[in-house]
């Protein structure tokens, strides 16, 4: 059990890390992918079915897409130079953010009761009620959300696009 969980780390990181250090933006948002994949692997490791099945759904599948396309619609070409480093003084300036990141969650952490049972019981609920009520109550917040993502989807685009006639001499 254990093993399963160290081989999903492993892809998690090496994921996020190839995405982070790839140059190829089309690599990168695919490899992001594999990450969001291995998120909902350890959340079905975890027990946690339905966040494994709505991670699988939403990133991994519509949020995916949305990268790709936005990616690939604007795209400047190959003339576009090179991305390259800018300083250390930004890696640096990255490295101490990510360390306050890591500190916070820490003292998150050990300031939670880790004994099972002092922390209050999971309440019990299913996957089918989950639905009833996502499909019931909440469907018009969710429709809501999925057009908000889709016009600022479109907003993107028409901000990126480039005018053909502006682009020639």
């Amino acid at each position: 059990m254990i093993l399963a969980l160290i081989i999903i780390a492993l892809v998690i990181l090496g994921a996020s890390a190839a995405a982070m250090l790839s140059r190829n933006l089309i690599h990168s948002a695919l490899l992001l992918v594999v990450a969001w994949a291995g998120i909902a692997a350890f959340y079905l490791w975890a027990g946690a079915e339905f966040v494994a099945f709505a991670q699988a759904l939403i990133y991994v599948g519509a949020v995916s897409m949305i990268v790709l396309f936005a990616v690939l619609l604007t795209r400047q070409g190959a003339t576009a130079a090179p991305v390259e480093f800018d300083s250390w003084r930004r890696a640096v300036l990255g490295l101490m953010v990510a360390g306050g990141v890591m500190g916070v969650m820490f003292g998150a952490i050990m300031g939670s009761p880790l004994d099972g049972r002092i922390a209050s019981p999971t309440p019990t609920i299913t996957v089918k009620q989950l639905g009833l009520l996502l499909m019931g109550p909440y469907a018009p917040a969710l429709l809501i959300v999925g057009v908000l993502l889709t016009v600022a989807l479109l907003g993107a685009i028409v901000i990126a696009a480039v005018d053909k006639s502006e682009e020639t001499p």
